[in-house]
């Protein structure tokens, strides 16, 4: 898979006309948007610490499409990106995110008792349940375009913020290139390992240069609560456990990250967020709250509805199989989550996805009994 070669100054020298991308076969939204007119608008702009159009979509260009879902097809290097390439990434945004408008406003809200429910989901259905989110810090580049020295730097200061939680928090950070073999099959079989990075999507980037210098994986003793360091964004923070209590699990995501944000301040940096995009991360399709809260879930009966798709639309869900975006169910057991990212607080976005498990589970339990579940059908929400 190439790496961008974007930074090659004597592109100047040749039109846009000569250097404007073939995007003629083309799935996804840069695509969509970005004419011959406007890459000559942008393309000789940069962003202060060297970030320019090319480096943005060369991810789109090498990668056309995707066979399940219409990817998003460009990256931010740094936090300025979204800024000096407003032109591109506005209607990229407004389109992967339903209509978002520049004018809009995105809403924050970490406190899980405004959580209605979500200690009562059916442990007979839903066997695993978990939040996650990305973070970035401020003052520097973001993962395709960060240097060797700014990943260590952001290696060091997480490993010394996160050795300062305690109670249920407190924990280990294991760095990707010092683990013994022993370690590393015990959080493969914890599923809580990302390996090297396979997806085109993330190498054609520039996510994966380095690899594994400066990685890591820093979680609690209990194993419930977890932090990637340095994948896909500066900070992945993960809460999840076994079984269907979303109330626990969200409790300890909002504690746990209003935490982390606390230690970070505490040594004079903070996460990028601005009022219009809320949580500035990687890529634009995680912006606002970059939250997916999912369940897997034993539906082998509604899985097979006809309505199922439609149903999940409705309710603002998306589903996966259990191996992550690409990968079929098995056995009827399915990865349920939010759909949304932007414009929805986390409170509002875990809701729907309480709210429409609970709707989900009972749809499964008529089904077994051979019963109509055209009643159940739910509006749009």
């Amino acid at each position: 898979m190439p790496f961008s070669n974007s930074h090659n100054l004597l592109k100047m020298n040749y039109s846009a006309d000569e250097e404007y991308p073939d995007l003629s076969v083309h799935n996804n939204h840069m695509a969509k948007v970005l004419t011959k007119e406007l890459y000559a608008k942008l393309r000789n702009k940069k962003t202060s610490s060297g970030f320019a159009l090319d480096d943005c979509i060369q991810t789109g260009v090498d990668n056309p499409g995707h066979p399940y879902i219409l990817t998003v097809g460009c990256v931010a290097g740094d936090e300025e990106t979204y800024d000096v390439f407003k032109g591109l990434f506005d209607p990229v945004i407004q389109d992967r995110h339903g209509g978002y408008k520049p004018t809009d406003k995105h809403k924050t809200d970490l406190n899980s008792e405004h959580l209605k429910g979500g200690d009562d989901l059916d442990a007979n259905y839903v066997l695993s349940s978990r939040v996650r989110t990305g973070r970035s810090i401020r003052k520097f580049c973001l993962p395709p375009h960060c240097s060797r020295g700014e990943r260590r730097a952001i290696e060091k200061l997480s490993i010394e913020a996160l050795s300062n939680l305690t109670g249920d928090l407190k924990g280990k950070y294991y760095a990707l290139k010092n683990m013994t073999e022993e370690e590393q099959q015990q959080l493969i079989d914890d599923h809580f390992l990302f390996d090297k990075p396979v997806s085109p999507l993330l190498l054609a980037s520039g996510m994966a240069r380095d690899w594994p210098d400066a990685r890591g994986i820093w979680h609690n003793d209990n194993k419930t609560f977890l932090v990637w360091v340095n994948e896909e964004d500066h900070l992945r923070v993960i809460s999840m456990q076994k079984g269907g209590n979303m109330k626990e699990v969200f409790n300890r995501f909002c504690t746990g990250l209003t935490k982390i944000e606390e230690l970070f301040k505490n040594r004079g940096y903070e996460f990028m967020w601005n009022e219009h995009l809320g949580y500035i991360l990687t890529c634009p399709s995680n912006l606002g709250t970059g939250l997916r809260a999912g369940v897997h879930i034993k539906l082998p009966n509604l899985g097979k509805h006809e309505k199922f798709g439609e149903i999940l639309k409705r309710l603002r869900l998306q589903k996966r199989g259990t191996g992550g975006v690409d990968t079929a169910a098995v056995g009827g057991v399915f990865d349920i989550s939010n759909a949304d990212r932007l414009g929805f607080s986390e409170v509002e976005l875990v809701q729907m996805v309480v709210d429409g498990v609970k709707l989900l589970t009972e749809m499964e339990k008529r089904l077994e009994k051979g019963q109509s579940i055209d009643d159940l059908l739910p509006a749009q929400k």
